[in-house]
């Protein structure tokens, strides 16, 4: 399958749902119209050839052969309009199951006990295609209407004993054997269907779980190479400005030596982040959670700038999560310092550790730069609050108390404290 008709498929595709057992039930749902058709037709056989055989069970004498010959048609309309509603029972069950209490009150009519499946044949669809409930509710209605008319009819001495009967018992079984048939029926499918809808959203959910895992992750690995590689390009333009200005060879030297250094700390750690890309199971699986803290502030010095580095507290054993976060704050803030505050010289950086929290501070005396970058629509600071926000912290960045900018971060130790 090509990519194309991959990435146009249906959830349908994936659910490899196995055949539907026996030929004829296959054959039967394929061809709906063919099989409402065909039960219309036996319905019709079955019901309207019995309606029309009383020739030699009739007694003239009493005068049911005349009674006959005026309700024979309308006894064989109404088989044959509810025989034929047959073709929309999937569409109408309960106009259906309606037109088969008509047919069984017609039968009523006739001159000798009469009957046919038109009844159980509605009430096995009206289970199907519309609610076990609904079958019930229509089965008790149409009994109790069946039993009220026809116990008037025999008090009245207009039908006899064996037809009040017929009525009763032969309608009633049939009604009975559908309901139960079709609830059986109607239940089952109901389920399935349910099984399949259900897995249809599974589905869904699935490739909408994936889509929100990579997007996490491509929002992972662009956060990490742009520290990496706005810190290390920034350092290294800083180094290569102060090489080009010194005309003297030995002097120079250092800065050369810098920025070769700086640049291979900067591809081993995209070799790092890249190969979370690879499928070799020998690639890592993250990027180096190393403490490169005191690397910055030193790139930073190398540049020119007067950076410095406090440390003040006990520091614990960190995970490689928290770690990670308090390498990139600092990256991240002197990167900046160095990148957008105007005639900036000095740049601190205090690290604390306290009982339950870790905080960061980064400030420089330049003056910032109230553009984009600076903002909180800055890709790197916005980076750098989901990192802490990853890390169940919270940063705040403004402008200092004087001149500068000031990026303060705070890292809860609470996990770390629980692991202890």
């Amino acid at each position: 399958m090509s990519p194309g008709s991959r990435g146009s498929s249906s959830p349908d595709d994936e659910l490899r749902l196995p055949r539907p057992p026996g030929f004829l039930r296959r054959f039967w749902g394929r061809h709906p119209v063919f099989a409402d058709i065909l039960t219309a037709l036996i319905c019709l056989a079955f019901s309207l050839v019995p309606a029309t055989s009383f020739t030699d069970r009739i007694d003239d004498a009493i005068g049911v052969g005349r009674l006959w010959a005026t309700t024979a048609p309308i006894v064989m309309v109404v088989v044959v309009l509810g025989c034929a509603s047959l073709l929309v029972r999937r569409r109408y069950p309960t106009l259906v199951f309606v037109g088969a209490v008509a047919v069984a009150l017609a039968y009523l009519l006739a001159p000798a006990p009469t009957g046919g499946p038109m009844l159980g044949i509605a009430a096995y669809t009206l289970a199907v295609h519309r609610s076990a409930r609904a079958c019930l509710i229509g089965v008790a209605v149409a009994f109790g209407t069946i039993a009220a008319l026809v116990a008037g009819l025999a008090f009245t001495g207009m039908i006899g004993p064996m037809i009040a009967w017929n009525a009763l018992v032969g309608e009633g079984l049939s009604a009975l054997i559908g309901a139960l048939i079709g609830t059986n029926v109607g239940n089952r499918h109901r389920y399935v269907a349910a099984l399949i809808d259900r897995s249809r959203q599974l589905v869904v959910e699935r490739d909408q779980q994936a889509r929100l895992a990579a997007a996490s992750e491509r929002d992972r690995i662009a956060r990490e190479l742009h520290d990496i590689v706005a810190h290390s390009l920034t350092v290294m333009v800083a180094l290569a400005e102060g090489v080009a200005a010194s005309s003297d060879i030995d002097r120079a030297r250092p800065g050369a030596t810098a920025i070769a250094s700086t640049g291979r700390e900067a591809l081993s750690d995209m070799r790092a982040t890249l190969g979370i890309l690879r499928e070799d199971d020998a690639a890592p699986l993250a990027p180096l959670a190393r403490d490169t803290t005191a690397d910055t502030v030193d790139s930073a010095r190398a540049a020119g700038f007067d950076a410095t580095l406090t440390i003040s507290g006990d520091r614990p054993d960190l995970s490689s999560a928290v770690q990670l976060a308090i390498s990139r704050i600092v990256q991240e803030g002197v990167t900046n310092a160095m990148r957008h505050a105007r005639g900036a010289e000095r740049i601190d950086v205090r690290v604390g550790y306290r009982p339950h929290a870790v905080q960061v501070d980064i400030v420089d005396d330049g003056e910032p730069v109230a553009s984009s970058t600076t903002s909180s629509s800055g890709y790197g600071l916005r980076g750098l609050r989901e990192r802490v926000v990853l890390a169940g912290g919270a940063v705040t960045a403004g402008p200092g108390s004087g001149r500068g900018w000031r990026v303060h971060a705070v890292i809860p130790l609470e996990q770390e404290n629980n692991d202890r």
